[in-house]
């Protein structure tokens, strides 16, 4: 167990009720400093509720919650100076131009004029926005505004960063930019909070995950461990005679409690939700049979299969 004095986030109990539907249920929390976090549930799981109540900016109903070692409820001030939180949507002005709105906000957060536009100029570079930097920002690509987004969190480096759903509706060259950009904050030593529903984006990008289902945790770990924690994965095979695959698939369909998947490559197959025994026990029986095998392999169960095992729900398409 991490020591609550190496924790970013340290929560107890922590409840949150909006006209008697508990959004969040007694929920622990242990954030260890300098990691990414992934923090996942399904929709309606509590997680938006949780980073408010983290970032100070929803009073909890219960439970105690320290970042960075202060107090959310009795410290915020100290909270909110020591942390960024980039929402689900991007919170730019639409009619200035990316360096604008970066120079902008350095100004209100104290910067003098010349250092405003400096570290207005330092973060567009950082971000791959110099060529947009003079263009109004409602001329930005998804991906590019929500990297100008991040970067106005940044104007102060923050020691924890919140970010809430990061990815949501990006196109899949956009989302690897705003990967590229958390990798590049988690090396530089900030602690990165990050909701998302997207499994890959968790898998890719945490050290540790924590799992939330109707506000409560349910499961918490690394990838790794997670997986590791459901007991089932997926065995791969492939044929040395791909004739006599459809024979193989029916003789497995009538051993196990789902039919094999047959692959795109005609000699393979791949079974879910085997546990390592049962795995054997399959390959035993095919040598038993006379089946040939090219090749199997065993892997671990995706967090697709995890999330799914964990919370009853599927989670949303990557």
């Amino acid at each position: 167990m991490t020591p609550a004095s190496d924790l970013a986030v340290h929560a107890v109990g922590l409840t949150k009720d909006f006209k008697g539907t508990r959004a969040v249920d007694g929920l622990d929390l242990a954030v260890p400093a300098g990691c990414v976090y992934g923090f996942l549930g399904p929709n309606g799981a509590g997680k938006t509720t949780t980073v408010r109540m983290l970032a100070t900016l929803l009073r909890p109903d219960a439970g105690t919650a320290a970042v960075l070692g202060h107090d959310v409820t009795r410290d915020p001030e100290a909270v909110r100076a020591r942390i960024a939180l980039t929402g689900q949507f991007a919170a730019l002005d639409d009619d200035l131009t990316g360096a604008e709105n970066l120079r902008v906000l350095a100004r209100l957060l104290g910067h003098r004029p010349e250092p405003a536009a400096g570290r207005a100029a330092e973060l567009l570079s950082a971000f791959g926005l110099d060529e947009a930097a003079g263009k109004p920002v409602k001329t930005y690509s998804g991906g590019m505004r929500r990297r100008l987004d991040v970067a106005a969190s940044l104007i102060v480096t923050p020691e924890l960063l919140f970010l809430d759903e990061p990815t949501t509706g990006l196109d899949p060259a956009s989302r690897n930019q705003v990967w590229d950009v958390v990798r590049t904050l988690a090396a530089q030593g900030t602690t990165v909070l990050l909701t998302t529903q997207y499994l890959d984006e968790a898998d890719q990008l945490a050290d540790r995950l924590a799992v939330i289902d109707h506000g409560r945790l349910i499961a918490e770990g690394t990838p790794g461990e997670l997986k590791a924690a459901t007991g089932t994965g997926a065995l791969h095979i492939r044929l040395v005679e791909p004739h006599r695959r459809d024979d193989v698939a029916h003789l497995l369909a009538a051993r196990l409690d789902a039919p094999p998947r047959l692959d795109g490559d005609p000699a393979a197959l791949t079974m879910t939700a085997l546990e390592p025994g049962r795995a054997l026990a399959v390959l035993t029986e095919l040598e038993q049979a006379g089946v040939a095998l090219a090749s199997f392999a065993l892997e671990q169960p995706s967090l697709d299969e995890v999330f799914l095992t964990l919370t009853g729900h599927t989670p949303i398409p990557s």
